[in-house]
């Protein structure tokens, strides 16, 4: 993907950054001419903004209003030109854009036009993207191709790198939205993320291979045994998923499959993977990791492949009856209260947040259930005992 980086790397005759170096990562998604309000009407996320300043539309006040308002907009870049070159940029635009971490260009007026600008850019995005399609079409015959023969093998191992003598995993990112009442902005804000989630991606160590295929993020990578690149993918979802652009509105995990040696098997990881996406939620999670594989269902995923599914499912209703039978008289939420509390540690305060109650209807609620139960809370070999009734439960009916 494109970054203001690129961008500047193109040392386009008469175009210079002026300000904002720290900000050269951010994603560029396309042009945009800013001249008339409201801007979120035509601008979307990533946009590189291109303003004139005529003293007609814009002059440096106005310039300095709308650089605050399209950043928050969330543009990549701003390139400015001054009609004939009147005068310099001033320079608290210049520390403004500093402050912001917004990459500032500035652009002489008979230097590089803006048509030379769009055309570069949008040569670069599509040379990009040519490039990932190049390489999700080779990750999609790897897992999907029907013979993943050994000079296959061969090119991909040495076009991207990768060591076939160790073992690779396939990841799922899985990325769950809140919609609007914007369905385009909203559109444009989740082609955003990708944009952002790719640049993450293909910046990471060990360079994994990546695609996007059937609205979903598919990753190839080396399984190491000190897990860096699961610890660092972790970072990276927390990251984007704290960026104000996308907190409350995007939120992702990732799946993991097995890792294997045998490329022939790098689908059954992909298959594996994609297996868990309806169970994430289900998953034992209270550290609320991003990263999630198989090995995070611990004893429950042997519970589903023998014979005696029944007598299982036949102690969990016993164990829960009565949590079950009050909550359907009441209208209250016993079970899901006892899981959240562990799934926050037993903290009172994070589970009212996470239930939305007050502290004190949480411990009303816990009171009732060691009431019903006859047991105490502290009684934790009891509560483990609940907890994986209400799991198991959760899981057979997946």
């Amino acid at each position: 993907m494109v970054t203001c980086r690129d961008i500047n790397n193109l040392k386009l005759d008469g175009m210079e950054l002026i300000a904002g170096e720290s900000g050269l990562g951010r994603v560029v998604s396309w042009v945009y001419l800013v001249q008339t309000r409201p801007y979120e009407d035509h601008m979307n996320r990533g946009n590189f903004a291109l303003i004139v300043i005529d003293y007609v539309r814009f002059d440096f006040d106005e310039v300095e209003r709308t650089m605050e308002e399209l950043n928050e907009l969330g543009i990549s870049g701003l390139g400015l030109s001054v009609e004939n070159d009147r005068e310099a940029i001033p320079e608290r635009i210049i520390e403004r854009a500093e402050e912001l971490r917004l990459p500032l260009f500035y652009i002489r007026w008979e230097g590089a036009s803006f048509v030379d600008i769009s055309q570069s850019v949008g040569s670069l995005i599509m040379e990009s993207d040519i490039h990932n399609k190049r390489t999700g079409d080779y990750l999609y015959n790897l897992l999907f191709g029907y013979s993943v023969n050994e000079r296959y093998v061969e090119k991909i191992s040495g076009q991207f790198g990768i060591d076939f003598s160790k073992p690779y995993r396939v990841g799922i990112i899985a990325v769950d939205r809140t919609y609007g009442v914007n369905l385009e902005q909203d559109e444009h804000i989740y082609e955003y993320y990708a944009n952002c989630l790719n640049q993450e991606i293909i910046s990471m160590e060990g360079h994994p291979m990546f695609m996007r295929f059937l609205n979903k993020f598919v990753l190839l990578f080396e399984a190491r045994k000190d897990k860096s690149i699961e610890k660092e993918l972790e970072k990276l979802l927390h990251k984007l998923d704290d960026n104000p652009q996308f907190k409350g509105v995007i939120q992702s995990s990732c799946i993991l499959g097995a890792p294997y040696t045998d490329p022939s098997k790098f689908g059954q990881s992909y298959q594996e993977a994609k297996n868990l996406i309806p169970k994430k939620d289900q998953l034992p999670n209270p550290s609320h990791k991003k990263v999630l594989s198989a090995s995070s269902m611990g004893i429950y995923k042997y519970m589903f492949h023998s014979n005696n599914q029944g007598e299982i499912l036949e102690y969990c209703n016993n164990k829960l009856s009565k949590l079950d039978e009050y909550d359907h008289a009441n209208g209250t939420f016993l079970k899901e209260t006892l899981l959240t509390y562990y799934m926050n540690g037993f903290n009172t305060v994070k589970t009212a947040e996470a239930l939305f109650i007050h502290r004190n209807s949480l411990l009303y609620r816990l009171k009732k259930i060691e009431e019903l139960l006859d047991m105490e809370m502290t009684d934790y070999v009891e509560y483990l005992d609940l907890i994986n009734c209400i799991l198991v439960k959760q899981w057979m009916f997946v």
